[in-house]
């Protein structure tokens, strides 16, 4: 009997140190937040193994990120309504951060108030045309082997650039070629170089002294491939260039302007648009139109009026592709013994907020 009651004695310490431990552990795990208490981790999408889980605990976050937003978003419109009715100005709105906005500084930004820039404008090789001393008249040639995407392209420029005229390139040389539009007082040529079918890269000479400009064409997409597009008429279009704020980019923005009569017939609402951003140029070929919409508003009586509201919208013409500048040469072309002002290098790429344009 004593040796039994002092088994039972010791069986019962044991399970009460197995209690006490459990307990220490279970409160270990809480106070390190692993545990069921109020100091729980958030456990990241990423570390789920699950896929069903790992899907379902992501589109959680998402959501109360959403709904976070909206809460931020409700509050500042709540703020600014109260100070417009207080009377006092409402706070300022967080600028968000861009590449844009924290671009590496760059001496040769133009100022509004550089002279040396505005008195190279009036003797540089465009202020001819310019000044409309001089009208523009572009010649579009191709490569040596065309493709059947290049003829369409050219159809579609010679319908957004008023006085182009196109010349097969046939066996000849592009300095012949040269030759042969500066004796006919051509302003420009404009090579379409196509690669695999495909137009690849467009070439711009200023005549008869240069500069020549090398542009990579990308992302072309054709008039007839654009849903809803317009069908542009023969008036001389508007022209929009915007952001080319450095000198290489003003002198860039004067080749393009070269090729455009500097009269733009506004009732015909053409606007072809030249947008730089990171150094891209993006093509786009417009035309604005007015509707008239009837709407039914209440007067001061209270009684349903039909009013006519003149709405305007965009049509796109085509075609639409993206410009990048390879380099600027001085003169002609002239590939042996040529000068550049510029040329675009593989380790000019080693920041993103590096630009040029």
């Amino acid at each position: 009997m004593g040796a039994k009651r002092k088994k039972n004695e010791t069986a019962d310490w044991e399970n009460d140190d197995v209690d006490s431990n459990f307990s220490k552990k279970k409160k270990s795990k809480n106070e390190d937040g692993d545990g069921d208490g109020e100091g729980k981790k958030e456990i990241l999408p990423s570390t789920i193994k699950n896929k069903e889980k790992r899907s379902a605990a992501l589109a959680k976050l998402k959501h109360e990120k959403k709904l976070e937003k909206r809460k931020k978003l409700k509050a500042r419109e709540a703020s600014e309504k109260q100070a417009l009715e207080l009377g006092v100005e409402p706070p300022p709105r967080p600028v968000p951060r861009t590449i844009e906005n924290t671009r590496e500084l760059d001496e040769t930004v133009c100022k509004p108030d550089d002279d040396e820039l505005f008195a190279g404008n009036d003797v540089d090789e465009f202020s001819l045309v310019l000044k409309r001393e001089r009208a523009p008249k572009i010649l579009i040639t191709t490569c040596r082997f065309n493709s059947t995407r290049g003829p369409l392209f050219i159809k579609e420029l010679l319908s957004v650039i008023p006085s182009a005229e196109y010349r097969k390139r046939g066996t000849y040389d592009l300095k012949k070629i040269i030759e042969y539009a500066t004796n006919k007082d051509f302003t420009t040529v404009i090579d379409v170089h196509t690669s695999r079918r495909e137009p690849d890269a467009l070439l711009i000479i200023c005549l008869p002294y240069g500069p020549t400009a090398h542009f990579k064409l990308s992302n072309l997409v054709l008039r007839k491939d654009i849903k809803n597009h317009g069908n542009p008429t023969g008036h001389h279009p508007e022209l929009v260039l915007t952001n080319f704020t450095t000198r290489l980019g003003h002198r860039i923005g004067r080749v393009i302007q070269s090729l455009f009569p500097q009269d733009p017939n506004f009732r015909g609402r053409r606007v072809v648009t030249f947008h730089n951003q990171r150094d891209y140029i993006f093509f786009r070929h417009h035309r604005y139109i007015f509707e008239t919409k009837e709407s039914k508003d209440n007067d001061s009586k209270g009684q349903k009026v039909k009013q006519q509201k003149v709405i305007a919208r965009l049509q796109e013409c085509g075609p639409r592709f993206t410009l990048k500048l390879i380099s600027l040469q001085h003169g002609t072309f002239d590939t042996k013994s040529g000068e550049y002002e510029w040329v675009h290098k593989p380790e000019m790429d080693t920041s993103r907020r590096r630009f040029f344009l």
